[in-house]
C-alpha cells in the first residue's frame, strides 16, 4: 500500500504531496477495493450535454432521438417509436430530411465515438427519421389555444420557416413576406435538386404552413410593402433575409467582364430551371459548399458548340428573366471545370465527402492558390484567371512571386461569400450591409424587430435554424412582456427528467411545507431524500453548463462496430453530363436502428447494468419497473455504500459521480 504523505522519513520534512516517490500505486486491485470504505463520497447521477449536441448549431436533442430509434427509450402509449423519434428531432428543428442529407454534420466531428472508431452516423438516422415522416403523413402539432399576436417574418429560408414553425408551437401568428416565387431560401434556391429532392423540401414546407402560417409571395419588404407598414400591421417582426447577394473577386479586371458572375446567381438561375448549360471552361473561385455546388452543377450542365449570343450563361444568371430553350439541352457537351482554393484540400472549408463526390465527378481542384488578375479579351470578356501560389500573413493570402500561372475560362464564378441585400432597408443595415443583433437576438435600438438566420452573419443552414428558435423564444417573452431571461451556457433543445417522469406518470409529489400539525416523520423532510417521493433524487442535471469530454466516459465497454453507411450514386467524370439523380440513398429501417445503437449515451444512463453487476456491496440497484422512467434506472442504497468508486469507474457513459458527501 502507498504511504501516506504525512508519515515523517529519516532526513526529510512533512511533504505537500500525497505519497512518496515510486509509492503512488496500489500494490494490488484488492487493497483499492477494500480501502474504499474510508471514503466519504458515494455515487450520484449526473446529467451532461453529449458533444454531439453541443456541436450542433441546431440544438437537437441527437442523444435523444437516437435512443428511441435503438428501442432504449420508449414512447408514450399509443405512439410508434418512429413518430416519437419524429417529434424529439423536430423539438428543435423542422427539417429532419434536408438536414439529414445536406448538413455537414458538425455533431459528427464532435462525437465521442471517433476515440473508438469511428462517427455515429447521426446524419443518415436523421435522413430515416424525416423520410419516414414524410411516408407516414405525420403532421405538425400547433398550441391548444391561440395568443392572439402576430408576427411578421421577413424571408421563407430555413431560418424564416423555422420561425414561423415555432411560433406557431406558441400560438402566435405568423406571416411570412418572401420576394421569390416559392417558399425554401437557400435550401432551395441555393443547393440543386440532387442534393435537396424538391418533392421532399416542398413535403417539410407544407407540413409548417399547414400549421395555420400566412404566406405573402413576391413581395419585398422596402420596396412593395414599407417596414412602417409592417410594424403598424403585426405586434413583432423577424428579420430572415438570408444573403442573397455574392462578393466578387477584389483583382483587377473582375468588374468590368460580362462572363464574371457570384456563386449565388449562378445556383439561383440553374435551380429555377432558367440555366440548361454552361460554358466550355468554367473556372470558379472558393473552397466551401456553394463553390462545390457550382462545379458540379457546371460538369452536370456542360456546354453547347456555336453558342447563339443569347445562349451565353452569363446573360442567364444576370438577368433573372433569360431562360434556355431547353431543347439546348439535348447537344449539351462536357465542361472543363476548375475549382481553385485558398487553402489546402483538408483545409477546406467544404464537407470532406463532398469535395471527394467532385474530384470523383471529374473536376480540377487546385489549392494553395489565389486569384491575381481576370484576363480580358480584346472587347471585355474574360478568357482566363491568373493565379499564383500564396502564402497567409496576418490572416490575409500573399502571392508567391514567380508562380503565376492562367487558367483558360469562358466563365468565371466567385463564391468567395455571400452578402445581404438591404435595398429599401437602410435603416435596419449595419455597415457590412447585415442587421446587428443582441444576445437574445433582438435588434438593438429597434423593439419588436428580430434576427436570426444569415443575415446576421453567413453561417450553415442548421445555425441559421437555431438562431430561429431562440429568436422566438425572445419574442413570446416580448409578446408577453416579460424580461428577457439569461441563455444558458449550453444552449441547446436539453433532455429533461421531471418532463420524462411526468410524461411516465411518475411525476415527484407536491412537496407540503406546512409544519401546523406537528414534525413531519424524517422522509416527509427536506433530509433524507435517497427515499422520499417528492424529489428527484441523488441526481443533478449539469447539462445547462457542462458537455461531457471522452475521457470522462469508460470507452473500454464498447467493441468496435463499422458505421452503417448510406449508399451513394455519385457519377464518374464520364457519367456526370446530364446526370441529376439524388446522390444520397437513405438507410432502411434495420440499418437505421443498428447504427442508432452505435450511439455511446454520453453523459446518461444507456441501462448496461455495469453499475449494478460490478458494486461489490450490492449498493446499487434496479429501480422498481412501475418507477422506472429513462434517466432513472438505477438507485443506490446509501446504508451498503462504502464509497469505492467502482460503479463510477465502469459506468460507460460517464453518468456516475462520486460527488456526494462532499
Amino acid at each position: 500500500m502507498a504511504t501516506p504523505w504525512s508519515k515523517t522519513y529519516k532526513g526529510e520534512g512533512h511533504t505537500f504531496r500525497k505519497f512518496r516517490e515510486g509509492d503512488s500505486r496500489w500494490d494490488s486491485m484488492e487493497d483499492n477495493i477494500f480501502d474504499g470504505d474510508h471514503s466519504h463520497r458515494c455515487p450520484t447521477y449526473v446529467h451532461r450535454t453529449p458533444p454531439c449536441q453541443g456541436s450542433c448549431p441546431s440544438g437537437e436533442d441527437i442523444r435523444g432521438w437516437l435512443q428511441i430509434v435503438r428501442g432504449m427509450e420508449q414512447p408514450p402509449e399509443g405512439m410508434s417509436w418512429q413518430e416519437y423519434a419524429f417529434r424529439r428531432s423536430t423539438d428543435a428543428n423542422p427539417f429532419p430530411s434536408m438536414m439529414g442529407r445536406v448538413c455537414p454534420a458538425p455533431c459528427q466531428d464532435g462525437c465521442n465515438r471517433n476515440e473508438v472508431e469511428d462517427f455515429v452516423g447521426i446524419n443518415s438516422v436523421e435522413h430515416f427519421i424525416g423520410d419516414n415522416a414524410i411516408r407516414q403523413g405525420y403532421r405538425f402539432e400547433v398550441a391548444a389555444q391561440e395568443s392572439g399576436r402576430k408576427v411578421a417574418i421577413i424571408g421563407g429560408g430555413p431560418a424564416g420557416m423555422a420561425a414561423a414553425y415555432q411560433l406557431r408551437r406558441r400560438g402566435h401568428g405568423a406571416a411570412i413576406f418572401d420576394n421569390n416565387e416559392f417558399l425554401g431560401g437557400m435550401m432551395r434556391y441555393g443547393i440543386p435538386a440532387y442534393r435537396t429532392p424538391r418533392d421532399v423540401l416542398d413535403a417539410e414546407i407544407q407540413r409548417i404552413i399547414d400549421m395555420g402560417v400566412e404566406t405573402r409571395m413576391k413581395t419585398q419588404v422596402g420596396k412593395d410593402v414599407s417596414v412602417q407598414d409592417i410594424e403598424t400591421e403585426f405586434d413583432a417582426v423577424i428579420w430572415a433575409l438570408g444573403c442573397q447577394t455574392g462578393r466578387g473577386l477584389p483583382v483587377p479586371g473582375w468588374e468590368s467582364a460580362p462572363n464574371c458572375v457570384s456563386g449565388v446567381a449562378f445556383l439561383k438561375a440553374f435551380n429555377e430551371g432558367r440555366m440548361q448549360v454552361t460554358a466550355d471552361k468554367v473556372v470558379c473561385v472558393g473552397g466551401g459548399d456553394t463553390s462545390i455546388d457550382v462545379v458540379s452543377v457546371a460538369r452536370r450542365l456542360g456546354h453547347i458548340e456555336h453558342t447563339n449570343p443569347t445562349d451565353c450563361p452569363e446573360l442567364v444568371v444576370r438577368d433573372g428573366y433569360v431562360a434556355h430553350d431547353s431543347a439546348v439541352a439535348a447537344a449539351r457537351q462536357g465542361a472543363d471545370v476548375t475549382l481553385t482554393s485558398l487553402f489546402r484540400q483538408d483545409e477546406m472549408t467544404a464537407a470532406e465527402h463532398e469535395v471527394s463526390d467532385a474530384l470523383t465527378e471529374g473536376v480540377t481542384i487546385k489549392t494553395g492558390v489565389m486569384p491575381v488578375e481576370v484576363m480580358l479579351t480584346d472587347d471585355g470578356r474574360a478568357m482566363g484567371l491568373k493565379i499564383a501560389e500564396c502564402v497567409m500573413e496576418d490572416g490575409r493570402p500573399v502571392p508567391v512571386e514567380g508562380t503565376e500561372e492562367v487558367i483558360d475560362a469562358d466563365l468565371i464564378v466567385s463564391a468567395i461569400g455571400q452578402g445581404g441585400d438591404m435595398d429599401g432597408l437602410e435603416e435596419m443595415a449595419n455597415d457590412r450591409n447585415l442587421i446587428d443583433a443582441d444576445r437574445n437576438y433582438a435588434v438593438p435600438g429597434k423593439p419588436g424587430h428580430f434576427v436570426c438566420g444569415d443575415i446576421i452573419r453567413p453561417h450553415l443552414l442548421t445555425t441559421a435554424i437555431g438562431q430561429a428558435s431562440i429568436a422566438v423564444d425572445s419574442v413570446d417573452l416580448y409578446l408577453k412582456e416579460q424580461d428577457f431571461v439569461n441563455r444558458p451556457k449550453v444552449d441547446v433543445h436539453h433532455f429533461d427528467l421531471l418532463d420524462k417522469l411526468v410524461e411516465t406518470d411518475h411525476a415527484p409529489v407536491q412537496f407540503d411545507s406546512d409544519a401546523a400539525n406537528g414534525p413531519r416523520p424524517i422522509d416527509q423532510g427536506l433530509r433524507g431524500t435517497s427515499s422520499s417521493d417528492f424529489a428527484i433524487h441523488n441526481y443533478e442535471d449539469r447539462a445547462e453548463d457542462e458537455i461531457i469530454s471522452s475521457d470522462m466516459i469508460f470507452l473500454a465497454h464498447f467493441e468496435h462496430e463499422p458505421r452503417n453507411k448510406r449508399e451513394q450514386k455519385v457519377p464518374s467524370s464520364d457519367e456526370v453530363l446530364g446526370h441529376f439523380d439524388e446522390r444520397l440513398i437513405g438507410l432502411p429501417e434495420e440499418n437505421a436502428v443498428e447504427e442508432a445503437k452505435r450511439c455511446m449515451s454520453c453523459g446518461l444512463c444507456f441501462e448496461c447494468d455495469n453499475c449494478v453487476i460490478y458494486c461489490p456491496q450490492d449498493a446499487v440497484f434496479r429501480v422498481k419497473k412501475d418507477q422506472y422512467t429513462t434517466g432513472r434506472y438505477v438507485d443506490t442504497d446509501y446504508m451498503k455504500c462504502i464509497g469505492c468508486h467502482i460503479c463510477s469507474d465502469v459506468c460507460p457513459t460517464g453518468y456516475i459521480d462520486m460527488g456526494m458527501g462532499q
